[in-house]
């Protein structure tokens, strides 16, 4: 009886230093937790190798979902490459669990392989979606992502043959400002391996370190 009490104490002692070990485990310091994790629907998407996928398929990983464009001319790429050093930063089997993805907000231009090779210059592990415009709408809107599209860039007319190639070209550039005027969101959502939204960093706390600080205690807390 005595080698039994012995290993019941063990056995104790291991199960509380395991308690006393998870009470003292850093939690997240960044970010906003929601106060009800949102369920994300099952919408329609498509992704960067052209497969049909939706919106909460998270793949039993945590995601960190950005909504932004190809043509996006800073913040998109800042962000991109912050992800990408966080994700480097991370041991093999932690990358193993996190699924970086970006959500497209511009999907006239933004197809399958758009993205998969916009995505390729950061990351080959990050993974794209794209669909109707309508359904990214919606997307955005079950996230709290703004998502505003651009005026239509104004066009000139003229009778002047010879004006017709400038004409053209600063047609071009205008509507290439326009499509960089997009509105949208800057911030990076988590969505746990269940596909619920649990928690958002703006952009700020993704730039400055915060979501780094906090991912290895993230897969902690959701991944269970």
């Amino acid at each position: 009886m005595k080698w039994l009490t012995a290993a019941l104490l063990t056995l104790a002692a291991v199960l509380g230093g395991l308690l006393l070990f998870r009470s003292f485990a850093p939690l997240p310091t960044g970010g906003t937790a929601l106060d009800a994790p949102v369920t994300l629907p099952a919408l329609r998407l498509v992704d960067d190798r052209g497969q049909a996928t939706t919106l909460n398929d998270s793949g039993g990983k945590l995601r960190l979902v950005f909504y932004g464009f190809v043509r996006c001319p800073d913040v998109c790429p800042a962000t991109l490459a912050a992800l990408k050093n966080i994700y480097a930063g991370l041991r093999p089997e932690q990358r193993e669990r996190v699924q970086v993805q970006l959500i497209t907000v511009d999907p006239d231009y933004d197809r399958p392989k758009v993205l998969r090779d916009y995505l390729n210059r950061f990351d080959p592990a990050f993974t794209g979606l794209t669909g109707n415009a309508a359904t990214i709408d919606e997307a955005a809107r079950v996230m709290f992502v703004t998502n505003v599209k651009p005026q239509p860039a104004p066009q000139s007319h003229t009778g002047h043959t010879e004006q017709h190639g400038h004409e053209a070209q600063t047609t071009e550039l205008r509507a290439g400002a326009n499509v960089a005027a997009r509105i949208h969101g800057d911030q990076v959502s988590v969505v746990d391996p269940q596909g619920r939204f649990v928690r958002v960093y703006n952009n700020a706390e993704v730039i400055g370190g915060a979501l780094e600080h906090d991912l290895p205690a993230l897969l902690r807390l959701y991944s269970r």
